[in-house]
């Protein structure tokens, strides 16, 4: 069996700024996992996975607060908030996803702090762009 996989090359980040977040589903993923308990009966490769889908979560969002905070003006708190919460988003996305409850709850709470983020970016652009 062989599959076909499309690669895009974009590199300005065009299409993925027109694709909607399903942020429901994000924030109810991130929940469920900060529910866990170090004993969870997932296998590593299932806790990978989620990890996986929280990271392409995170990215999205945080494009989103990019996106945001760019519309602000240089000295505006909001922006200079965004970029200290975008700083550590950049720093722990670097590291790889693993097959633990730590790395899948890391993931679900930076979830949290991106739409906490672009909630209050949002609000910050509201006469400006």
């Amino acid at each position: 069996m062989s599959s076909r996989h499309l690669a895009l090359h974009d590199p300005e980040g065009l299409l993925e700024g027109e694709l909607p977040l399903d942020r429901s589903t994000h924030e109810r993923l991130a929940k469920a996992v900060l529910g866990w308990t170090d004993e969870t009966t997932l296998q590593p490769a299932d806790l990978h996975q989620i990890a996986l889908q929280l990271t392409g979560a995170a990215r999205a969002v945080a494009a989103d607060v990019r996106r945001a905070a760019d519309q602000l003006p240089a000295d505006h708190g909001a922006r200079a908030l965004a970029d200290v919460v975008l700083d550590e988003a950049d720093r722990r996305l670097s590291a790889a996803p693993d097959g633990t409850v730590p790395c899948a709850q890391g993931r679900a709470r930076l979830i949290r702090a991106l739409y906490e983020r672009l909630d209050r970016v949002s609000v910050g652009t509201l006469g400006y762009g």
